[in-house]
């Protein structure tokens, strides 16, 4: 339904530049117009607990090569909140490490630029696994397959569901759920929105072009709700029982 509202939306544009230039198809260009949008159930939105995360993180074997590139690479998703295309389109230049602070710069959609702080957890893990990359060049992928080369965006999610079955067996949670390397990104601001972040710095974290949009994940946290409804009090009302008056009751009786 997206994919046709989409194409709907495109054609709309094009009609009503149309109907200035071609008067003579005017009737036809106001009947397309008027075609609506198709409505459609938005899906919820799908987070992991802390807890779960955690166990993803540390799924991969860390005492092999691909292990320590699939930590250090979900570490920096889920601290950054990035979308897959701009995880494995990091270049070595884009992580800079300094003491004292730390950062990863991302080129978004519309190739729009942003940069991240990164955890002390993560530039420990970051720093550990860019000493063992065989290519230390500025334009160098910082997380590469095994020839060198940019990890694909399947790549990516073949490598979290090995980690997800991994964590399955000490998150039982995990099991049957449909996660991807987009879940983490959800994650990210759910949990910087339930640990009292703003919600407009969540959208300059997570590189919306608008705050709105991050306003999705105010709907879906159910617990945020349960805590606004404990806030708000109940009215009390006295729960009184109904009294015929005298008149109607002999009226009733009579029938």
């Amino acid at each position: 339904m997206r994919s046709r509202n989409a194409r709907l939306a495109a054609l709309r544009s094009f009609l009503k530049y149309a109907a200035h230039h071609d008067l003579i198809a005017l009737a036809v260009i106001e009947q397309a117009l008027s075609v609506p949008m198709k409505r459609f159930e938005k899906p919820m939105l799908g987070f992991l607990t802390r807890e779960e995360m955690r166990a993803i993180l540390e799924a991969p074997d860390a005492n092999t090569w691909a292990g320590r590139r699939d930590r250090a690479l979900f570490n920096v998703m889920y601290n950054t909140g990035a979308r897959v295309s701009e995880a494995v389109g990091l270049r070595n230049q884009d992580i800079v490490i300094a003491d004292g602070s730390a950062a990863v710069h991302l080129l978004g959609k519309g190739r729009k630029h942003r940069s991240v702080p990164l955890w002390k957890p993560t530039i420990v893990l970051l720093r550990d696994w860019m000493k063992r990359l065989s290519d230390s060049r500025p334009e160098a992928f910082p997380f590469p397959n095994r020839n060198g080369g940019r990890l694909t965006r399947s790549n990516v999610t073949q490598r979290l569901d090995l980690s997800v079955v991994s964590a399955t067996q000490s998150q039982s949670g995990l099991n049957g759920r449909s996660i991807s390397p987009h879940t983490i990104r959800h994650t990210t601001a759910m949990h910087m929105l339930q640990s009292g972040v703003d919600i407009t710095v969540i959208a300059l974290w997570l590189g919306h072009e608008s705050p709105a949009t991050t306003h999705m994940y105010l709907e879906a946290d159910l617990s945020m709700k349960e805590r606004a409804l404990s806030r708000l009090q109940p009215i009390e009302t006295m729960n009184t029982r109904y009294r015929p008056p005298d008149p109607l009751m002999r009226f009733l009786q009579s029938l």
